[in-house]
């Protein structure tokens, strides 16, 4: 199945070895996949980096408000529903084609507790009204780039002001270089989250920034444990 959306050609390709399976890919590139059948399995590291945070929030199973910036197919507020029934989402998704897709294959507005949101994440961000979230998870992406604004000034006062005052930010990042400044300035604890436990990575990694302490004995704890491997270190700005 395949449409033409806002930022380029969208697939839905089943998985041939997994039932319910579907992988979404955005001009080759994969974006989501989705697993009908169980949602919490995850087949796209970057996202199971994402739950590691969420998973050593107390207590261990009550419902989050959560705002995503960018719907892909859905995965996370999926697993969220799942494992902390209950949970609420606002999906913000700027590429109006590529959420109608979504919704009429994979049905993302049937996901329990999920209101989805057409528009621009900086203009939909700023209607949220103020400590209403206990999530800002931003994996909003316009080809191979995050979509502009995410990581600036403007954008990042909104996320502050979402989040209640333990709330964290989550984003999904792409490589190694990125202008955090703003978000160094608004949230002074910050670790970054991937999948080399050695040198050299380039890929996705997970920035989870917030105004107080993250409960960092835990995280190390529930990612030791993980498999692939991943590691926390701290995001310093060195």
């Amino acid at each position: 199945m395949t449409r033409e959306v806002r930022f380029g050609h969208a697939e839905l390709s089943a998985d041939a070895e997994r039932p319910g399976g579907w992988l979404l890919t955005v001009n080759d590139v994969a974006q989501s996949y989705v697993d009908l059948g169980d949602p919490t399995h995850l087949e796209l590291e970057y996202l199971r980096y994402l739950t590691y945070v969420v998973a050593v929030l107390e207590p261990a199973d009550a419902p989050l408000d959560v705002v995503h910036i960018g719907g892909g197919g859905g995965t996370l507020p999926r697993y969220l529903s799942a494992v902390r029934p209950g949970s609420r989402h606002l999906v913000i998704e700027a590429d109006a084609a590529l959420a109608e897709f979504v919704d009429e294959h994979l049905g993302l507005r049937a996901v329990p507790g999920v209101e989805l949101r057409i528009g621009d994440g900086l203009t939909e961000i700023a209607t949220v009204p103020a400590a209403s979230a206990d999530l800002v998870i931003a994996d909003a992406f316009e080809g191979l780039r995050i979509a502009r604004g995410i990581t600036g000034p403007e954008f990042t006062a909104h996320a502050a002001r979402v989040l209640r005052p333990d709330g964290i930010y989550l984003l999904n990042l792409v490589g190694t270089r990125h202008d955090l400044a703003a978000i160094r300035a608004t949230f002074p604890h910050r670790v970054l989250v991937d999948g080399d436990v050695f040198a050299g990575y380039t890929g996705n990694q997970v920035l989870a920034a917030s105004r107080v302490p993250l409960p960092l004995d835990s995280l190390h704890r529930h990612v030791e444990q993980a498999w692939p491997p991943a590691r926390v270190w701290p995001e310093d700005g060195k």
